[in-house]
């Protein structure tokens, strides 16, 4: 893509800036003159996108990631044998849909289709053996984390991110997808989730999966339903967003591929379709008037990423009756925008930098590094709509919280009543 071509993207993202907030006022009047069209919205988040992804991808398709990719952690943490793969592997779960959109006007398709052959040669080089940026799959625990985030990825566009490669690049990734194999299963948190996301992909890719990572996997996270759409991270409710970064996305997308290949599953994938759609409820109710959301809990330096869940829900088209579409773009997209205009968001060189909103180190866990930021991109899943969809085209519209703090007579909110046990049975082929 030509520089002019980008710059029309970047121009359009800062003309956004400067008109402040996507959603209406905090009045139940009329909106301002000012409120952007809805295709400004589209153009802003494909900026973003742009903004995020090119570094990681443009570094890694020349193989030259971990030579330039700065690694910003705690001091001792020692991150820089994993964060790599956090970073290709997370980006590139939050852009995949986009990758694979159709329908879309001349300047994106030019820019979706530079960013496409970025993944796909980008995928080679973090999976071939003699690359300077081959990636660790095995070495420690956090490889099966972010392995699973590379699979989860290839699940959601496999038409650009699987079908078309070499069949040495396909070789190559499930090869390394079955070197994680070597990280002991878990069992006592949602890290079963990444277990059985990898041998989803690899069902997918016609190989022989183990039941004691995939439909066991999935057997315990569902056995941890706390209620009202939510899941315990284990035994235990944790008052964070994993059910967003992690539980719902990755339930969704694994139970999506059993029940593809056996539909024994289709029960059990409706059921927690119905509960991610009442999580995504929720976080919409979340997003406050001006678009700011609570800090609350571990691992909030993945930023816009804690609304995943809203995102998938929106891509898929299951936004709950009473969420409409709209709502949802003018949320995110004020969201989005506060996070990632505040300053020092970016180091000088376009790296993410550990923050909320913001450079604030201190908010960096011991597990958190440069390449842990990019889950950022999972809130970004709404771009695998086509420009036409209802979700882009409709005119902005207030969301939950601007109405109700507007004065606007709502419908009170309430927990949904659903079954506690979900039958999972072993696929046939596992048999």
């Amino acid at each position: 893509m030509n520089m002019k071509t980008r710059r029309e993207f970047f121009k359009s993202a800062a003309v956004l800036g400067a008109l402040g907030a996507t959603g209406l006022p905090l009045r139940a009047a009329e909106a301002p003159a000012t409120l952007p069209a809805p295709a400004d919205d589209r153009r802003y988040w494909v900026a973003v996108t742009d903004k995020i992804a090119r570094p990681v991808l443009e570094n890694l398709a020349r193989r030259e990631l971990k030579k330039n990719m700065p690694v910003e952690e705690k001091p001792g943490a020692k991150r820089a044998a994993v964060t790599h793969l956090e970073a290709f592997g997370r980006l590139l779960c939050g852009i995949a849909p986009w990758l694979a959109v159709e329908a879309l006007s001349s300047n994106e398709l030019k820019l979706q289709q530079e960013f496409v052959k970025l993944a796909q040669t980008s995928l080679d080089a973090a999976t071939d053996p003699a690359s300077p940026d081959f990636m660790n799959y095995s070495a420690g625990g956090q490889p099966l984390v972010d392995t699973a985030f590379l699979a989860q990825a290839i699940l959601r566009a496999p038409k650009v991110l699987r079908e078309p490669l070499e069949p040495r690049v396909k070789q190559q990734v499930v090869a390394a997808f079955q070197s994680s194999r070597k990280i002991p299963t878990p069992k006592h948190n949602n890290w079963v989730m990444f277990a059985a996301t990898v041998e989803a992909a690899l069902l997918e890719f016609g190989e022989s999966t183990l039941p004691e990572r995939l439909e066991d996997c999935v057997r315990n996270m569902l056995g941890w339903y706390a209620g009202d759409g939510a899941y315990g991270d284990g035994d235990f409710f944790h008052f964070d967003y994993y059910n967003s970064f992690v539980i719902h996305p990755m339930l969704l997308d694994v139970l999506a591929v059993l029940k593809k290949h056996d539909a024994a599953f289709a029960p059990a994938y409706a059921t927690e379709l119905k509960r991610a759609s009442r999580f995504a409820e929720v976080q919409e109710r979340l997003i406050a008037p001006d678009g700011t959301f609570p800090s609350i809990g571990r691992s909030t330096t993945y930023r816009f990423g804690a609304f995943q869940t809203l995102a998938q829900m929106a891509w898929q088209r299951e936004l709950p009756e009473r969420v409409r579409p709209a709502q949802v773009r003018s949320a995110l997209t004020t969201a989005i925008r506060k996070m990632m205009e505040a300053p020092g968001t970016f180091d000088a060189n376009g790296w993410l930098r550990i923050g909320f909103c913001g450079h604030q180190p201190a908010l960096g866990e011991t597990y958190i590094s440069t390449g842990s930021l990019y889950l950022c991109a999972a809130g970004l899943l709404p771009l695998g709509l086509p420009p036409t969809d209802e979700f882009w085209s409709a005119p902005a519209e207030r969301w939950t919280s601007q109405k109700l703090w507007s004065g606007e007579n709502l419908p009170a909110d309430h927990a949904i009543n659903d079954v506690r046990t979900v039958e999972v049975p072993l696929l046939k082929r596992n048999r």
